[in-house]
């Protein structure tokens, strides 16, 4: 089973045309599916890792980078290329940001990097609701640490593209000693990230969404803020009360910080969601959350003038564009790359251009918040 995949993905990777590539993720999507999901993404990974700075990799590039100053979109003081990026949680540990930029991301967040190495939560952790398009995970921040990844990040060739590093809590570390936790991985990788992201808001760590409200997020956002943490963003859960969203983004305009992400996963489960799978804990992630990420990029959106980096459910330009319109200036996936393959990124920019033109706008930033 093992050899087929890996068979599948060497010829994914090799492929000549559209024909090709598509015939290979068909295969490639059956033989991964009968791995546990944490063994198919580590085989994915792997192979990412093998192919990132040769010219396999130039050659991936040259068949899905969109390059159109249309999908162009300032933000955080960097220009990013098109507005589709990897959401935290698919390179943990900064193996692949090249790679993942050469399948035609506009920009790539990294981590959840934590101040201490840590292994997660125990296996099975990661689950796949196949009918439904989403996946339950409950991985823990699993990382090799601040000192590793920013050593790494520090020596390695960063992509073209923006680099994004997303900061969680060491699960060690008590909740009022946060604000020394994240200031030590911010510290570690300072020089290498575009933007940096304070996570308080994945549901697989005891506590750490406690840090979403008003009193906490200042201690930790004030001390980056301090260190000189810029640009800084704040990674906000779906499940949040409005009343303390909006007490989240009066931190954010009172420290004059530079944006938002919406959203984390959640641990809600909507009745649409049909696979037994359904009741494993963690953070649900995917299609059943689409609508409900959305909503809550508009209600930030609308509260805030700060960018909105979009995440939740995205799986085609149809679902990034909605969220473009609703306010969000950049959007990121992970879930849909699992179940719609490599040329996913490709086919959302090649979507955004035709529906931009549909619409009558010359640019992405045109349409960001169009529907508000």
């Amino acid at each position: 089973m093992f050899a087929a995949a890996r068979t599948a993905v060497g010829g994914l990777i090799v492929a000549r045309d559209e024909a090709q590539t598509m015939g290979a993720y068909d295969l490639l999507k059956p033989a991964l599916f009968r791995l546990p999901p944490e063994t198919a993404h580590g085989l994915i990974h792997g192979l990412l890792g093998g192919v990132q700075g040769t010219p396999v990799s130039a050659a991936l590039a040259e068949r899905y980078v969109v390059g159109d100053e249309r999908l162009a979109v300032d933000a955080f003081g960097s220009k990013f290329p098109n507005p589709v990026g990897v959401a935290a949680g698919f390179d943990k540990n900064a193996h692949v940001p090249r790679a993942l930029s050469s399948l035609g991301f506009g920009h790539v967040e990294v981590g959840g990097v934590t101040a201490e190495r840590q292994p997660g939560n125990p296996r099975p952790r990661l689950f796949r609701l196949r009918e439904d398009e989403a996946l339950v995970n409950r991985m823990g921040f699993n990382n090799e640490g601040a000192d590793v990844v920013g050593e790494r990040l520090d020596r390695d060739p960063l992509p073209d593209v923006p680099v994004g590093i997303n900061i969680g809590k060491s699960k060690s570390t008590p909740l009022e000693d946060a604000p020394d936790d994240y200031l030590y991985t911010y510290e570690r990788v300072a020089d290498a990230g575009d933007y940096f992201v304070v996570n308080v808001s994945s549901p697989n760590t005891p506590g750490l969404r406690e840090l979403q409200n008003r009193d906490a997020l200042e201690r930790i956002l004030g001390t980056l803020d301090d260190a000189g943490a810029d640009p800084l963003l704040v990674k906000l859960s779906p499940d949040l009360p409005e009343p303390a969203v909006e007490d989240a983004l009066g931190v954010v305009n009172d420290l004059d910080l530079d944006g938002v992400i919406a959203t984390n996963t959640t641990t809600s489960r909507p009745d649409s969601v049909r696979s037994h799978n359904r009741a494993e804990r963690g953070g649900l992630s995917g299609k059943p959350i689409e609508s409900l990420a959305t909503d809550r990029v508009r209600f930030v959106a609308e509260r805030t003038d700060v960018p909105v980096i979009g995440v939740g459910g995205i799986s085609d330009a149809a679902g990034a564009y909605e969220k473009i319109r609703a306010g969000a200036s950049l959007v990121q996936l992970y879930t849909g790359l699992v179940y719609e393959g490599p040329s996913l990124a490709r086919d959302i920019n090649e979507g955004l251009l035709e529906l931009l033109e549909r619409d009558g706008f010359d640019s992405v930033n045109e349409a960001v918040g169009a529907d508000l």
